[in-house]
């Protein structure tokens, strides 16, 4: 089966320039500190920039998190490597594309490299702001933990090489019932044939 190593790049792509594109809008529309109600009281819009994690964790140790999603990025893209699951393929795409916009921020946004502030703009009615990346992170680990207990592979094996593998089993078993059949089939014939010998031998006696 082939690889969907390229999709999946591409969904990540997408999932990156959604994520970036919506924050180049907050920045310039949200940017007098105005807020736009979306879905009152639940979703609000309003342009927040921050240095550490979710809920703002981690303030004064952005580089750490920097670090973390680079190492993020590249361990997905070994682990994909091989990937031919196409539900696998969703999940770690979305996972890689907001964990590679986050790392875009952190690394070129102000105040400076690899200190950079994320821009957030979605308020869930005062409880954290986020953005479109953390929505795809979210559910990119949702669907990661869904495939995993339902234990669906990254890599879905060939249907023939499964095939291949029974027939390939199959034949030793075959060739030891052919042997068996012909050695049952010998020994059936072994008496008669003896029978027959006696019988020309008592012939060539009689005068």
């Amino acid at each position: 089966m082939r690889s969907r190593y390229g999709w999946f790049l591409v969904w990540a792509a997408v999932v990156l320039v959604i994520d970036q594109a919506t924050k180049y809008w907050a920045e310039h529309s949200l940017d007098d500190g105005r807020e736009i109600t979306v879905i009152p009281p639940l979703i609000d819009f309003r342009l927040v920039y921050n240095p550490g994690a979710a809920f703002s964790i981690g303030e004064s140790f952005t580089w750490v998190f920097a670090i973390a999603a680079a190492a993020a990025v590249v361990g997905i893209l070994y682990y994909a490597r091989r990937l031919t699951s196409l539900g696998w393929t969703i999940a770690l795409g979305a996972v890689l594309g907001g964990a590679t916009s986050h790392l875009g921020d952190r690394l070129f946004r102000e105040p400076g490299f690899a200190r950079g502030h994320v821009v957030d703009f979605i308020d869930y009615n005062g409880f954290f702001v986020g953005n479109v990346a953390d929505i795809a992170l979210v559910l990119g680990a949702i669907a990661m933990a869904l495939l995993t207990v339902r234990e669906v592979p990254i890599r879905n094996e060939p249907a023939d090489s499964a095939s291949t593998e029974a027939t390939n089993s199959a034949k030793p078993a075959d060739s030891a019932g052919a042997a068996n059949s012909a050695g049952a089939a010998g020994a059936a014939e072994s008496p008669r044939a003896a029978e027959i010998d006696d019988g020309e031998a008592a012939e060539k006696r009689t005068p």
